[in-house]
């Protein structure tokens, strides 16, 4: 995927980009090749892979939730900005949080923040079970992301515990995301959500499957949840 099909997929959906913003793309590829040299940030720097598997794919998720509202997002193990940072640039107006457990990423955003200038932004260098009881952030978000990150179970107890009652999850999953669902159900209610729509779409170009899961927060999450960092991954709400 090059610049031009980027910008003329994404209009295609309703998303227009200024020449602004498709800089700020062009010096996010740079900046991510740039550092990726230094630390593994991402196994995908060709250009027209990081535009088509990590832009547009990141972006997607605006094609079936509404971001032209105010929105608080928080990103859950974002790594490398993935999907909050193209989401930001693309709408302007969103604040956003990255949280992500290893530190020399968070130096990666911090720069990179400065290099796209970008405002309302905030990265904070914690595991998601320890920020997810921080009174500071615990259920005040509009809307938590994560891509690819853990199965739903796992998933779930990382995310639901910071999106205020109202607000909405978005798992960003390839696919098998209904036998993650299945087996997650469970997790998903426990935790105080509720699945309100899946998409399910076919990546351009690559021609593979991406699902869209939409979880919204219907009541509190209990104070229990989320457990102790590692104990989700090893002990899932199954």
């Amino acid at each position: 995927m090059n610049i031009e099909q980027f910008k003329a997929m994404l209009l295609e959906k309703g998303i227009t980009l200024n020449e602004e913003q498709l800089d700020q793309f062009e010096k996010y590829l740079h900046t991510l090749v740039e550092w990726n040299e230094k630390m593994n940030l991402t196994a995908i720097t060709d250009q027209s892979d990081v535009y088509l598997k990590h832009f547009y794919d990141s972006i997607s998720a605006a094609f079936y939730f509404d971001f032209t509202q105010p929105l608080h997002l928080c990103d859950v193990g974002a790594g490398a900005g993935f999907p909050s940072i193209p989401l930001k640039i693309a709408f302007p107006h969103l604040e956003v949080t990255i949280v992500d457990s290893l530190n020399k990423r968070i130096s990666f955003l911090n720069h990179l923040a400065n290099v796209l200038k970008l405002d309302k932004v905030h990265f904070i260098h914690d595991r998601a079970e320890t920020f997810g009881v921080n009174p500071s952030h615990r259920e005040s978000y509009d809307l938590v992301t994560a891509r690819a990150v853990a199965r739903m179970s796992v998933l779930s107890e990382l995310c639901l515990p910071l999106v205020k009652v109202g607000g909405h999850f978005i798992a960003m999953k390839a696919a098998h995301a209904n036998d993650e669902l299945a087996v997650g159900q469970k997790a998903i209610t426990t935790l105080g959500g509720k699945l309100e729509k899946q998409f399910t779409f076919i990546l351009p170009m690559e021609e593979s499957e991406r699902n869209i899961l939409v979880i919204k927060k219907e009541k509190q999450t209990p104070k229990k949840y989320p457990r102790k960092p590692g104990t989700p991954g090893k002990m899932p709400i199954e």
